[in-house]
C-alpha cells in the first residue's frame, strides 16, 4: 500500500495498462489518418500566413485547392512544394494566393520531383519548428530571470471581454492582484470554425477570438507585467475544436505557456467527429511537447452533465487515458495539467469529504503532474455569499491535497459575467486560504481505513472495471454509448468528418517526421 490513500500499487499498475490497451487503437487510428487542420498546421510552420479580403486564411485556400486536385490522403506538403518549384516561386503564401485565383494546379509527383519536394518542404517546416524552439528557450530564460511564483498551486484566472484591447489591462490588473496564469477564453462558437481568424479582434461574445495576433499582443503585455512584478506570468488559451493543430502551432510560435487541449471536450460538448479530433489531438500534443507547453485537459466538463459522485470514476478513467495519449505524443509529466473538479452537490451528506477523496486520488495517481483543479460551477445558485463560501471550501481542498493549478472560482459563476470587483473578491479568497493553509497538505493524512480512503479506493476500483469494459469494446464504442458525460457521440457522425482522410501509401508530413525525432 502506498501514499496517504493506501492505494494498491498492483491495481494502479493494472489501471495504467488497461488505459494503454484502450488507448492504443485510437493512437493507431491517429497515426494512419490526417485532417485538413493537421495539413494547415504543416503549412503554417512552412510560413503561410495572412488572409484574403474576405478574411479566409490563405492556408485554408491553399489546402482546399490541393484537396480539390489530388485529395488529402497524400498530405499537402509534397504537392505544394512541387507546385512551388514548377511555378518558380519561393513564397508559399504567394503560391496560396495564386492557387485561390485558380492559376495553379497541383499534382502528386514521383521520382526526383517527389524527392525534391519532400526535401524542400522539410526545410521550410524545420524553420518553423526552430522558431518554436527559440520561443521555448526564451521562456526558460525569462523564468530564470523573473522567477516562478513562490507558492503552489499556481493561481489561474480567466479574463475575456471579447475585445483583446480590453482584455490586456484586465489581465495585467489580475496579475498585480496575484494571478499567476491568465487564461483568455475563446469567443462562443470558435471551436466550430474550421479556420483561425486573422488579426487583432474586438468583437468576441463571452470570450475573445483566439488569433495569432491576439496571442502576440497578450504575451507581450504579460511579459511587461512579469518585469514589473518580478515573477513570470503565464498565458493560457485553447487548442481545441476543429483547429486544434493550428492553435497549438500558433501558441508555440507566440510563446504561450498552457493550452486547453482535450479532444473529449469537442466530441462531447461540440459534437465534433471523434476520429477528426483524436487525429488533431495527437498532432497538437506533439507540437505542445516540442514547445514546452503545459496542456490542460477537460475532465471537469463531464461533471457538468453527469453526477459528480456516481460518475467520479469516469474522470479517473479519462485522466488515465489522457496520460497515455500525452506520453505517446511526447509530453512529459510536468506538462500534464490533468483536469478534475469540485462539482459535488453541496447538499449531499459528507460532500466535502467526498471532494477530498476525489482530489487526493487524482494527486496520488499522478504525483508528478501539475493537476488543474476546477472550482464549483454546476451548483452555484446566485447567492453570492454561499458561492464565496463554497469557493473557499474548494480552495481549502486544493491546499489540503497539493493541487498544481487552481482555477479561481467566482461567486457569480453561471449567473453573470464576472465584474473586475468579483475577480478581486475571488482572488482575496484564494490568497487568504493559501496564506493561512497553503502547507496543509504536509499535515493532512486521512484516517487509515476511514471514509476518505475507502471512497478513493472505491473510485479507483470502479475506474478499473470501466477500463476493462472499454478494452473489450473499444474506446470509440464507449464514447458512442455515452460513457463520458452521458453524451452519445458515434464515430461516424459529428462535425468535421469530411475533413478526415486515411493516409495513402506515399503520405508525407515533414512536421510529424521532425516532431517524432529527438529535439
Amino acid at each position: 500500500m502506498t501514499g496517504k490513500l493506501g492505494l494498491d500499487p498492483a491495481l494502479v499498475g493494472r489501471a495504467r495498462e488497461l488505459a494503454r490497451r484502450a488507448g492504443q487503437p485510437v493512437v493507431d487510428l491517429a497515426r494512419s489518418h490526417t485532417t485538413v487542420s493537421v495539413e494547415r498546421a504543416v503549412l503554417r510552420l512552412a510560413g503561410v500566413s495572412g488572409a484574403d479580403p474576405d478574411g479566409i486564411p490563405w492556408v485554408n485556400r491553399l489546402v482546399d485547392a490541393v484537396v480539390a486536385d489530388v485529395g488529402l490522403g497524400h498530405g499537402v506538403a509534397v504537392p505544394v512544394f512541387d507546385a512551388l518549384a514548377r511555378e518558380g516561386l519561393s513564397d508559399v503564401t504567394l503560391l496560396a494566393q495564386k492557387a485561390a485565383a485558380g492559376s495553379v494546379r497541383f499534382a502528386v509527383p514521383s521520382g526526383r520531383a517527389a524527392t525534391a519536394a519532400r526535401r524542400a518542404s522539410r526545410r521550410a517546416v524545420a524553420a518553423g519548428v526552430r522558431r518554436i524552439d527559440r520561443r521555448r528557450a526564451e521562456r526558460d530564460r525569462l523564468v530564470r530571470r523573473f522567477g516562478d511564483p513562490a507558492q503552489r498551486p499556481w493561481i489561474y484566472l480567466i479574463v475575456a471581454t471579447g475585445d483583446i484591447y480590453e482584455d490586456i489591462p484586465q489581465a495585467q490588473a489580475a496579475a498585480r492582484a496575484g494571478a499567476d496564469v491568465i487564461a483568455v477564453i475563446r469567443s462562443t462558437g470558435q471551436s466550430l470554425l474550421d479556420y483561425v481568424p486573422e488579426g487583432a479582434t474586438r468583437e468576441g461574445f463571452a470570450g475573445t477570438y483566439a488569433t495569432q495576433e491576439n496571442f502576440r499582443l497578450m504575451r507581450a503585455a504579460l511579459d511587461s507585467s512579469s518585469r514589473e512584478l518580478g515573477r513570470y506570468v503565464r498565458l493560457t488559451n485553447y487548442a481545441s475544436g476543429l483547429c486544434m493543430p493550428e492553435m497549438a502551432t500558433l501558441a508555440g510560435l507566440e510563446r504561450l505557456d498552457m493550452m486547453l487541449n482535450d479532444s473529449m471536450y469537442g466530441i462531447l460538448f461540440r459534437d465534433i467527429n471523434p476520429i477528426r479530433t483524436f487525429v488533431d489531438q495527437r498532432f497538437s500534443r506533439q507540437v505542445h511537447a516540442r514547445a514546452g507547453i503545459v496542456i490542460n485537459t477537460g475532465e471537469d466538463n463531464y461533471l457538468t452533465t453527469a453526477d459528480a459522485v456516481d460518475e467520479a470514476h469516469t474522470v479517473t478513467v479519462s485522466q488515465l487515458l489522457n496520460e497515455f495519449f500525452a506520453h505517446e505524443a511526447g509530453l512529459a509529466d510536468w506538462q500534464l495539467g490533468l483536469g478534475h473538479a469540485f462539482e459535488i452537490n453541496p447538499d449531499v451528506p459528507e460532500s466535502l469529504r467526498l471532494e477530498l477523496a476525489h482530489a487526493l486520488l487524482a494527486r496520488e495517481l499522478f504525483p508528478d503532474a501539475p493537476l488543474k483543479w476546477m472550482p464549483p460551477t454546476k451548483h452555484m445558485t446566485g447567492d453570492v455569499f454561499r458561492g464565496n463560501l463554497l469557493d473557499g471550501f474548494f480552495n481549502l481542498v486544493g491546499a489540503m491535497t497539493g493541487q498544481g493549478i487552481l482555477l479561481v472560482g467566482m461567486m457569480t459563476e453561471a449567473v453573470v459575467t464576472p465584474w473586475l470587483s468579483d475577480r478581486d473578491i475571488a482572488l482575496q479568497n484564494v490568497r487568504y486560504v493559501l496564506g493561512a493553509a497553503g502547507g496543509l497538505h504536509e499535515d493532512f493524512v486521512p484516517a487509515s481505513g476511514g471514509f476518505i480512503q475507502q471512497r478513493a479506493r472505491r473510485v479507483l476500483g470502479e475506474a478499473v472495471d470501466l477500463l476493462e469494459r472499454i478494452g473489450d469494446q473499444s474506446l470509440l464504442t464507449a464514447i458512442a454509448e455515452g460513457t463520458f458525460g452521458i453524451m452519445k457521440r458515434p464515430a461516424d457522425r459529428g462535425k468535421g468528418l469530411d475533413g478526415v482522410a486515411r493516409h495513402e501509401g506515399d503520405y508525407y508530413n515533414p512536421a510529424t517526421e521532425i516532431l517524432e525525432q529527438p529535439a
